[in-house]
């Protein structure tokens, strides 16, 4: 049975996150997805091709990705080469403290280049990448024409 998972599953977005895949067949060629919706409802995708090593097994911290949104070896790079689908949009996180980006992972059977609504992923997991840790508090400054906010720890 083919898994796709993300350890840990919550954690903090400058935080490195481990992507496995398991169960493929040896030699495999798989596409590891990463997708997410921003506030907005603009969607963010990144892909990479990988080849199983012997035991069934990809991970992306390990293994290189042959090709896709980025090559080589990238343990984060599924979530540092998000690409909107929309062109000229940036991912911004509006509400830092109230809600985390949900990044949905996927793995497909071969090298897809474009994955429609029809293709159904071998197995897929869903990560949360937070901007704040629990229990810091945001202080809104206004001084002058500077605007921003000073998060202290608990």
């Amino acid at each position: 049975m083919v898994e796709v998972t993300v350890t840990p599953q919550s954690s903090l977005a400058d935080r490195p996150v481990q992507v496995q895949a398991r169960g493929l067949s040896p030699s495999q060629l798989v596409t590891l997805r990463a997708s997410l919706t921003d506030e907005h409802g603009e969607c963010f995708q990144s892909r990479a091709f990988f080849r199983a090593d012997g035991a069934g097994e990809v991970d992306p911290g390990r293994h290189a990705a042959l090709g896709g949104s980025y090559a080589g070896i990238w343990p984060m790079g599924l979530f540092w080469f998000l690409q909107p689908d929309t062109l000229f949009r940036r991912l911004v996180k509006r509400d830092v403290a109230g809600s985390p980006f949900r990044v949905r992972l996927e793995v497909f059977d071969g090298a897809r280049l474009v994955i429609g609504p029809e293709d159904q992923p071998l197995a897929s997991c869903e990560a949360e990448r937070w901007y704040v840790a629990p229990g810091m508090q945001r202080v809104p400054i206004r001084e002058g024409r500077v605007r921003g906010a000073l998060f202290l720890p608990p």
